[in-house]
């Protein structure tokens, strides 16, 4: 690999995983607003509004951000993946328009709307517009997933003369096979990382001693949903995603699971340390025949090892393998911890139980660390791939940008990101610090 493409890659990567860190509570928080919503619009409580109008704005300084560090990804295609452009131009061209002019302006609209207030709209188009964020959120999300399974499992299309892809059929792209369970998966993790956003705060009030009934329903909200999306998040969202892994890119398999030998009855590895030059794990804790199980529903069915193909057509196997591993135990805690959570609620002792509050709130940055494993999983475990089995990633890069431009514009962006994140910090702490009702003193 060229130092240029190597440069090209590390800078999307950077500045892709970034920009995502905002997308996720984005279509995670728009759906809880919509709820509290609903309970507000039925119950005519005003803790619901409350909760709404709280995360409400927790959710526009998010997608505030997550706007502001899209823009450099639509200039990174034309600056340093130009031909990955120009060849995938006719189906990107499509998808792309329709999540910024749809579900942008659709969830933008709604969204200032909401933020004005029952009061100046009233209630019944207060809570329309609440919904209206929610699906824009959502839609949003889904024409970003059905843009990246065209990348996974190109479908709908035809070469032309000139070596690039035309679309055939804009349905088949929007409906893709490998879309459906994709998005699924991206999605319920999303909540999940809101069910713990909500769930953090609310300990920390509850911990200070502030906001006291906010703070007992953020935490009731976040374990009820925690234990549901959670366990969705393994089956069937993971599973069935997985499936679609299984059938499309069976390399990407193998090295999720550090298969590199073809088995008949193949284990699933729980850990073990993949070493690519004897093609082996290193110390792996096996349950055996458990992976011909997961992927084929039969623990006699046979699992291609990497060893069947070429090495040329291996993803990095090391960093596939730990991405997938972190993502599946951090889910795996997801459960154990929601669950706790569950038990307590129960028993009545939710909102005493200091030391869960605590894990509860401590807890909060894991989702996204495991979002973004899962993403590295799906992107990374797909190379050599840009388009699978069209277009190789060196192929899809720019020739004529240097890997030291690549390099110092990346710097500027470190540094820019850097001021942004101190910034949404600032914002969130402040909002969190006044709490849903600033006219509420704190208890205590």
């Amino acid at each position: 690999m060229s130092e240029a493409v190597f440069a090209h890659r590390m800078q999307f990567a950077f500045t892709v995983m970034f920009h995502y860190l905002f997308p996720i509570l984005t279509m995670g928080l728009g759906f809880f607003i919509a709820w509290y919503s609903t309970l507000h619009l039925v119950t005519k409580d005003k803790r619901y509004l409350d909760a709404a109008q709280f995360w409400a704005k927790i959710f526009a300084i998010n997608f505030a951000l997550g706007v502001v560090t899209g823009i450099p990804l639509e200039f990174e295609f034309g600056t340093n993946w130009s031909r990955f452009s120009s060849f995938g131009g006719g189906v990107f061209g499509q998808m792309l328009p329709l999540e910024g002019v749809y579900a942008f302006f659709l969830e933008s609209g709604f969204l200032g709307m909401f933020l004005a207030g029952e009061r100046r709209v009233g209630r019944t188009l207060h809570w329309l517009s609440g919904m209206g964020v929610a699906f824009g959120s959502l839609l949003s999300g889904y024409f970003i997933v059905a843009t990246n399974a065209w990348m996974q499992h190109p479908v709908g299309y035809e070469l032309d003369p000139s070596g690039g892809v035309r679309l055939t059929s804009f349905w088949a792209v929007l409906l893709n096979p490998y879309a459906g369970w994709e998005y699924a998966h991206t999605i319920n993790g999303s909540l999940l990382a809101a069910a713990f956003v909500i769930g953090g705060v609310g300990a920390f009030y509850l911990l200070s001693n502030r906001h006291l009934e906010f703070a007992r329903l953020s935490v009731k909200t976040a374990v009820i949903a925690g234990v549901i999306l959670a366990l969705t998040q393994l089956f069937p969202t993971g599973d069935l995603n997985g499936a679609s892994v299984v059938q499309y890119q069976p390399t990407k398999l193998a090295a999720m699971e550090g298969l590199f030998q073809t088995q008949k009855g193949a284990p699933l590895a729980i850990i073990g340390m993949p070493d690519t030059g004897n093609e082996d794990l290193i110390d792996p804790i096996y349950v055996p025949d458990f992976l011909s199980f997961l992927a084929y529903g039969n623990i006699h069915a046979t699992v291609d090892g990497l060893a069947k193909y070429s090495k040329d057509l291996w993803p990095p196997v090391e960093l596939t393998y730990y991405s997938y591993h972190i993502m599946v135990g951090l889910g795996t805690i997801f459960i154990a911890e929601m669950l706790m959570g569950l038990f307590l609620l129960w028993r009545r002792k939710l909102y005493s139980s200091r030391w869960f509050l605590w894990m509860l709130m401590l807890t909060v940055p894991f989702p996204y660390i495991a979002n973004e494993a899962g993403w590295v999983v799906s992107e990374v475990g797909r190379q050599p791939w840009l388009v699978y089995g069209l277009l190789m990633t060196p192929a899809g890069t720019s020739t004529n940008v240097a890997a030291g431009e690549t390099v110092f514009t990346m710097m500027g962006f470190a540094g820019i990101y850097a001021m942004l994140s101190i910034l949404f910090l600032f914002l969130v702490a402040r909002l969190i610090h006044q709490g849903p009702d600033k006219s509420t003193p704190a208890a205590g």
